[in-house]
C-alpha cells in the first residue's frame, strides 16, 4: 500500500515509465469518456494528482517533510486535490473528476481503488497516531461521501454517494446513508460493471420489515377479536392514510426504492 519513486539506473527508470503507463491504462479501463493518450495525460486532474503525491511521498519517507509539503500544497491548487504526502497510495489508484477530495496523512489505500470528486479520508482524533481510514483493494467511493476515523473498508466494499461511514465495513458490502449503513451488497457483475449507481435502501426495508410484521399482529387481533365477538371502530382517515405509506414503503418494487423512486 505505499507508493515509491526510484530512478536509480535503468531497472529504477523502467519501472517507473511502466507504472505511468499503468496509471494511463487505469483510467481508460474506468472511465468511458477518456478518447486518446494525450487527452488523459493532459486533462486528467486525478492522474497529475497521483504522480505529484508520489514526488511529495518520496521526500516525506526521507523525512523532508517541509518541501514534501510544497509539492503537496502545488498538487492542491493545481489540480483541487489535496492528498496529505504522508499517505500510503496502491497501484491502479484513479480520482474520477476529482474536485474537493482530500485524503489525509495516516490514510492507507490498496490497489485498485476508485474514488469520485468531493470524498473526504478524514481523521477524528488530534493524537499523533493512525487516525484516518484504510481502504483495502477494489473499493469504490461515491461522490461526496466521508468516510471518518482510522476504520477499514474491506476488499470490494461501495460506499454509496453522500455518505457518512464512521465504523469499519466488511469485504463485499455496501453502506448508504448518514451514518452509513451496510445494504445487501452486489453481484459479481456489478461489482465488474461498477454499477455503484444501483444503492440499496436499509431504511426503507426496514420500514418495509415492520409494516409487514404490524400487518402480522394487526391479522392476530382480528382473529382474537371474532373470537370475543369484540367490533372496533375503524378511523377511516387513519386507515387511508395508512394505505397510502403502504404505497410507498410497502407495494412498490425493491428495484424502485433502489432508484429512489417514492422516497
Amino acid at each position: 500500500m505505499s507508493t515509491c519513486l526510484s530512478v536509480k539506473g535503468d531497472g529504477g527508470s523502467l519501472l517507473m515509465f511502466k507504472t505511468l503507463k499503468e496509471d494511463i491504462q487505469t483510467i481508460f479501463a474506468k472511465d468511458p469518456a477518456a478518447k486518446n493518450t494525450l487527452e488523459v495525460i493532459l486533462c486528467y486532474p486525478g492522474l497529475h494528482a497521483i504522480w505529484l503525491h508520489r514526488i511529495a511521498h518520496w521526500f516525506y519517507r526521507k523525512k523532508m517533510y517541509t518541501i514534501a509539503r510544497i509539492i503537496s500544497h502545488i498538487n492542491r491548487h493545481i489540480t483541487d486535490i489535496e492528498i496529505h504526502p504522508g499517505a500510503k497510495i496502491g497501484r491502479r489508484f484513479f480520482i474520477d473528476h476529482g474536485m474537493g477530495v482530500v485524503i489525509g496523512e495516516t490514510t492507507e489505500i490498496g490497489d485498485d481503488v476508485l474514488m469520485y470528486s468531493g470524498v473526504v479520508l478524514g481523521g477524528t482524533s488530534l493524537e499523533k497516531k493512525k487516525r484516518h481510514p484504510t481502504l483495502e483493494n477494489n473499493v469504490v467511493i461515491g461522490a461526496g461521501a466521508m468516510v471518518l476515523g482510522a476504520i477499514n473498508i474491506g476488499d470490494n466494499a461501495r460506499v454509496g454517494a453522500g455518505s457518512v461511514v464512521i465504523t469499519d465495513v466488511p469485504p463485499n458490502t455496501t453502506v448508504v446513508g448518514v451514518p452509513g449503513r451496510i445494504g445487501l451488497g452486489f453481484s459479481a457483475k456489478e461489482i465488474q460493471a461498477l454499477e455503484h449507481g444501483k444503492l440499496p435502501d436499509p431504511i426503507a426495508d426496514a420500514i418495509r420489515f415492520v409494516m409487514k410484521e404490524q400487518e402480522k399482529l394487526k391479522e392476530r387481533i382480528k382473529e382474537l377479536e371474532k373470537l370475543e365477538k369484540i367490533t372496533k371502530h375503524i378511523d377511516k382517515r387513519i386507515e387511508k392514510r395508512k394505505k397510502e405509506i403502504e404505497s410507498v414503503f410497502f407495494s412498490r418494487s425493491k428495484e424502485e426504492f433502489n432508484k429512489g423512486t417514492g422516497i
